[in-house]
C-alpha cells in the first residue's frame, strides 16, 4: 500500500465548541472507516499554523486517498491538501538502484 500525508483546515464553525467539534470528528471517522475500510491510519496530529490536522495514511490507490480527502471535505467546509510519501529508506534504495544502472560518459 502507498503512504499519503494529508493536511486538513477546518473552517471556524467547525471549531465553535469542544462537543460539536468531537461530534463532528466522529461522524467523520464512522463514515471513513465505514466507505474506506482499506485504509490504515498511521498518525494523525494537530499542528501549528495554517493547517489544523495532519494525518498520516496507508491507501492502496491514489483514487482511495483521493476519497478519504473527498469525505473529510465534505464535512464543515474543511479544506485538503493530500500528498504521497515514501519513507526515506525506500527513497534510498530507489536511488542507488537509478545510480547502479546509471551509464557515466566516459571522461574527455
Amino acid at each position: 500500500m502507498a503512504t499519503f500525508v494529508m493536511l486538513t483546515r477546518l473552517s471556524q464553525d467547525s471549531l465553535r465548541s469542544q462537543q460539536a467539534f468531537e461530534e463532528l470528528g466522529q461522524e467523520v471517522i464512522g463514515r471513513l472507516e465505514s466507505e474506506c475500510p482499506e485504509v490504515r491510519w498511521v498518525g494523525n496530529y494537530m499542528v501549528l499554523g495554517q493547517y489544523d490536522y495532519l494525518d498520516i495514511f496507508e491507501a492502496p490507490s491514489n483514487e482511495v486517498a483521493a476519497k478519504v480527502a473527498n469525505i473529510v471535505r465534505s464535512y464543515s467546509h474543511a479544506t485538503t491538501e493530500i500528498w504521497p510519501a515514501t519513507q526515506w529508506d525506500r527513497f534510498n534504495a530507489m536511488m542507488n538502484e537509478v545510480e547502479a544502472h546509471h551509464v557515466h560518459p566516459k571522461a574527455a
